[in-house]
């Protein structure tokens, strides 16, 4: 009786945990479709207060400023994700080859950035391209431009957790798959590309996923770092404590893919766990002389 009392309450927490986390996002996907009142706009006047149905808010999703931030901000998450991934992928590759003592001093390193508060990193950036910039300008040379900072910023704070989703998955491969690979006469550019690139592409898809993430996710370093004002999170910021207020589509826009796509790369992985699991069973009885 009281272990089904225990089991019942852990379902409980489970449920309230869940509810706690994702029901501001079921809120915002809600009221996605509500007639504001001012503007079709979320704002502090008309927060929380229903006006109607309508698909407005996502007619009007591209228009005006709101459409150059998402697509300003799609493009600059797309680029730095694929370049950090590529990056990141190629320094966890690095770093597993080095020497332990080594390995784990440079791990420790790379690590730092995610463990950095937002405001120190967008601070740091802001007085190096400051820095930067000053040195252009007394050569006589063109100032770096808000989109290369925020793409330098981006790709910078990313790397470090596309490493850190691609080491564990070369801690689970063969360090004999490379050197199989060599015998069977691969070049080693054929050997990293032919077999552990495909051996540990789920710790580069979730790297990359990561990278994503975090893109969409900034505000503090791109508020930082770029004197734009059209950078999807600077934009709902402003917006949202100005006097026009900000399109809930917006955030649900976003957040919809990154589901998607979460799902997608978790039930990829899930079937290739059963997959697995039943290629195992069949060896398993195939070395028992069993059936398969």
């Amino acid at each position: 009786m009281v272990k089904r009392f225990l089991k019942s309450l852990k379902y409980v927490f489970l449920g309230l945990m869940l509810l706690f986390l994702y029901l501001p996002i079921l809120y915002l996907i809600v009221f996605s479709f509500n007639d504001f009142s001012t503007g079709r706009r979320i704002s502090y006047a008309n927060l929380g207060v229903w006006k109607g149905f309508t698909f407005q808010n996502y007619m009007t999703l591209f228009s005006g400023e709101a459409g150059q931030a998402l697509l300003l901000t799609l493009e600059i998450a797309a680029v730095s994700s694929v370049v950090a991934t590529v990056i990141g992928t190629a320094a966890a590759i690095g770093i597993y080859a080095m020497k332990k003592r080594t390995r784990n001093l440079i791990l420790n390193v790379s690590q730092l950035p995610m463990v950095n508060p937002d405001l120190v990193t967008g601070i740091t950036f802001m007085m190096l391209f400051a820095f930067v910039n000053a040195l252009l300008v007394q050569m006589g040379l063109n100032q770096v431009g808000d989109i290369p900072k925020l793409l330098i910023a981006h790709i910078s704070f990313s790397i470090p957790y596309v490493i850190f989703s691609v080491m564990p998955r070369l801690r689970q491969s063969s360090d004999l798959l490379y050197e199989a690979a060599m015998d069977l006469g691969c070049s080693p550019m054929q050997a990293l590309f032919k077999a552990v690139i495909p051996d540990i592409m789920p710790g580069i898809t979730s790297g990359f996923i990561m990278a994503l993430t975090m893109s969409l996710d900034d505000f503090v370093v791109s508020y930082f770092v770029s004197d734009l004002k059209s950078v999807l999170s600077v934009y709902i910021y402003s917006s949202a404590r100005g006097a026009k207020g900000v399109n809930p589509a917006l955030a649900t826009v976003i957040f919809i893919p990154l589901v998607t796509l979460l799902l997608v790369v978790n039930f990829r992985r899930l079937a290739k766990e059963r997959e697995y699991e039943i290629q195992n069973k069949k060896v398993k009885l195939k070395d028992k002389g069993g059936n398969l």
